[in-house]
C-alpha cells in the first residue's frame, strides 16, 4: 500500500490531544477529501493550547479540537491504523482481533516531555508537527 492512499485510515496516540489529531489534520490538508480520515486516543486527555497554537502555524485550525477515544470512533472499517504512541500501538493491536486491519507503529516523540521555557515547548511541538508531516508525506506520496 505504500505510495498509495487508504480509503480510510485511523490515526490513534494515547490521549487524542497532541499527536494522533496533528497526523489527522495535516493528513487531512495535504491529501484534502481523498480519503476518510479519523483520530482518537487510548483515553481522552486535555486540548492544548500548544499544539493548537503550532497547527495554526501552517494554516491549520484545531482550535475546536477535542479528545476522543477509541470507544467513541463509530467506525470499524479502516484500512489502515497508525499508532504514534506504545500504548496506542498495544490497543491497535487489539483491534486486528475484531477488525481485518492493517497496522503501522510510528513512534513519535510526546512534546509535553520537554520541560523548558514556552519557546523551547513550542519548539518541541514543532518538531513533532513537522516529523509526522514527514512520515506521512513519505508513506502516502505517489511514487514516481
Amino acid at each position: 500500500m505504500s505510495g498509495s492512499l487508504p480509503d480510510a485510515i485511523l490515526f490513534v496516540c494515547t490521549e487524542n490531544a497532541i499527536r494522533s489529531p496533528m497526523a489527522e489534520a495535516i493528513y487531512k490538508q495535504l491529501y484534502k477529501e481523498k480519503s476518510y480520515v479519523q483520530s482518537a486516543g487510548v483515553r481522552a486527555g486535555e486540548p492544548s493550547p500548544f499544539m493548537k497554537e503550532v497547527m495554526t502555524e501552517q494554516n491549520i485550525d484545531l482550535t475546536h479540537h477535542q479528545p476522543r477515544t477509541l470507544s467513541d470512533i463509530q467506525d470499524s472499517l479502516f484500512d489502515i491504523i497508525i499508532s504514534l504512541s506504545p500504548e496506542a500501538h498495544h490497543q491497535a493491536m487489539e483491534l486486528t482481533r475484531t477488525m481485518a486491519v492493517e497496522v503501522e507503529y510510528w513512534p513519535t516523540m510526546d512534546p509535553t516531555l520537554i520541560d523548558g521555557n514556552r519557546d523551547q515547548r513550542l519548539d518541541a511541538y514543532r518538531s513533532c508537527r513537522d516529523t509526522l508531516t514527514k512520515r506521512i508525506k513519505q508513506r502516502f506520496e505517489p511514487k514516481e
